[in-house]
């Protein structure tokens, strides 16, 4: 079995959180997720906070900005794009300040390709999606500022192991077709499943950064991910059926780790610890793999992104994910 980033028992969080303040939300991070901390996202900062646009604002000469109808690109830079760029600088500028003298695995978010394709219109037309061509560019500045942003990060925290997650939430609507056009009176053309792969390696290949895939909607492709190069997936345990167990397994034993969401990303109540880690353990037992692998192989998070919780809420679901991963280290 490989060796991961991460400690035995690690839990983390998949990216968003309530509020404006970055301080405040890389103190909460760090303070509740000594084991595998990462760069909080606040979307409650407006444009160019949100998952779109703070990722577009690493796109190599392809400049985006705002319109009625959402994200398009654009001839040049403009206020839109400044947003963004301030809004990373303040949240880099907090990771740095409280991740001072830290030693570890810090995780990255950044949303892929095909998310980024399904979501930034074409300067006089549909989807980026809709063009292959466009695509493809896309993809290739989407690699290069990537690379870019892992290695400020990794200036500002030279102790940090960088893990690079991409946030592929719309990747199912990619290959099943179902992504609506522009107008939304249509549907784009499936992307077929080699097409997908390429473009999504082509990112994660882009630095040596651990790269992980996470995609919160029912029909995760797993060996497509797997195949593309993601050594961890990370998934909604709730959206997970029976019929996606040899896809796991398959997963798991090709030691792709498995980063699991077992508690609600809104606010809600919270079960207690063993409740909370029943999932992966369960899952474990159903497919059978030597209890002394969980506990490395295995990462609870919350199912998503915490930005449409209340901030108590954030709190104690990060606080639940690390005490209900630490009972996975003692399953016998």
């Amino acid at each position: 079995m490989i060796e991961y980033p991460w400690s035995p028992g690690a839990a983390t969080g998949v990216g968003s959180h309530p509020g404006d303040d970055p301080l405040e939300a890389a103190r909460v991070v760090f303070g509740e997720l000594p084991a595998l901390p990462y760069l909080p996202e606040l979307p409650d900062r407006g444009v160019g906070a949100d998952m779109v646009g703070r990722t577009a604002r690493l796109l190599v000469d392809m400049p985006v900005e705002v319109q009625p109808s959402g994200w398009r690109f654009t001839d040049r830079p403009g206020r839109d794009m400044a947003r963004a760029h301030d809004a990373m600088s303040r949240d880099l500028d907090a990771l740095e300040e409280v991740a001072q003298g830290y030693s570890g695995p810090l995780k990255l978010q950044v949303t892929g390709p095909w998310t980024l394709a399904g979501a930034i219109e074409l300067k006089h037309g549909d989807k980026a999606l809709a063009d292959p061509g466009a695509v493809r560019d896309l993809t290739a500045s989407l690699a290069e500022g990537v690379a870019a942003h892992v290695a400020n990060a990794r200036r500002r925290v030279p102790g940090a192991e960088i893990l690079l997650q991409l946030d592929e939430p719309g990747l199912p609507g990619v290959l099943a077709g179902t992504v609506p056009t522009a107008s939304g009176f249509g549907r784009l053309r499936a992307v077929e499943e080699p097409v997908a792969t390429e473009a999504l390696r082509a990112v994660l290949s882009a630095t040596d950064a651990f790269p992980l895939v996470h995609c919160c909607a029912p029909g995760v492709p797993f060996g497509l991910l797997r195949t593309a190069g993601a050594r961890a997936i990370s998934v909604d345990a709730a959206l997970l059926r029976r019929r996606d167990e040899d896809a796991i397994g398959e997963t798991l034993e090709a030691d792709v780790a498995l980063f699991l969401g077992v508690l609600p990303a809104t606010d809600a109540a919270i079960p207690d610890l063993k409740q909370v880690a029943a999932p992966a353990v369960d899952l474990w037992r159903r497919l059978g793999f030597p209890r002394d692998r969980l506990a490395a192989q295995i990462v609870l998070t919350p199912s998503c992104g915490l930005a449409g919780a209340s901030p108590d809420y954030a709190r104690r679901a990060l606080t639940t994910c690390r005490r209900a991963a630490e009972i996975l280290t003692e399953i016998e």
